[in-house]
């Protein structure tokens, strides 16, 4: 079982940079079923925040996920969501989210690549 967010405005599709996101749908995925778990929203002053407490803030938003699907993520922000043990997984800005679950669910199925095997295998030792 794995966590999965998604960086949308409207939970249909991925649509967001990772540094402006403030809303996430988290689902729980399964090569068997897929649950949505919740939107979680990142509420945050702009002015008051620099631009690690903003990258914090949406890192702790998901920190129970092993994925995150975005638009696009700058570099050093990827550096702390990746030493977060979160990978970051950049999309076409539109992509569907349920077209996505379905298409990770198959790669579950079938021979998933190394970077995956090693995320599994993290993930069952966490329980």
């Amino acid at each position: 079982m794995l966590r999965i967010a998604f960086a949308t405005t409207d939970g249909i599709a991925v649509d967001e940079h990772f540094g402006w996101c403030s809303r996430f749908d988290v689902y729980e995925l399964t090569i068997d079923s897929q649950l949505f778990i919740a939107s979680r929203f990142v509420v945050g002053q702009a002015h008051q925040e620099t631009e690690v407490d903003k990258l914090d803030e949406r890192i702790r938003a998901i920190k129970d996920c092993a994925i995150v699907y975005l638009t696009a993520i700058g570099g050093g922000a990827a550096a702390r969501v990746t030493n977060s043990r979160i990978h970051p997984m950049k999309v076409a800005d539109g992509s569907m989210i349920d077209s996505l679950l379905l298409r990770f669910q198959a790669l579950l199925a079938g021979n998933p690549p190394p970077w995956l095997r090693r995320l599994l295998a993290t993930e069952a030792e966490a329980f």
